[in-house]
């Protein structure tokens, strides 16, 4: 209909992204490419962060919550003893939008990983 407001529904609980959910799929994805032998190497490091991104992305849009736009973060570094500090700030609906952050790794590496899924009214 010309003129017609959009639809301001939120989503049933069904067709949400919650945390659940998300971190679900992040920890699945960072096991299965990483799991607990993988080694750190600069070179090797630059690729699995871009194939685990794109992994978590992908899964995350198998879902088929209709709406939602989703954002990943992966930081993918060796530890040396050096300590390190994330942090986010988000404005959006409580209701509708979520994020996890899940981190992986072992005596050699550390896996960071963030998703944010947004339900665009």
């Amino acid at each position: 209909m010309p003129g017609a407001a959009p639809n301001l529904e939120p989503p049933p609980f069904s067709m949400k992204a919650t945390q659940k959910r998300l971190e679900a799929i992040i920890k699945e994805v960072q096991e299965m490419n990483l799991g607990n032998d993988w080694k750190y190497t600069a070179d090797d490091a630059n690729v699995m962060t871009k194939k685990v991104s794109d992994e978590i992305k992908d899964r995350l849009r198998d879902l088929g919550l209709p709406r939602y736009k989703f954002l990943v973060q992966v930081v993918l570094g060796q530890k040396v003893g050096e300590g390190m500090h994330m942090g986010c700030r988000t404005l959006w609906d409580q209701d509708t939008d979520a994020y996890a952050t899940v981190t992986h790794g072992n005596d050699d590496f550390f896996c960071v990983a963030t998703a944010y899924g947004v339900y665009q009214y």
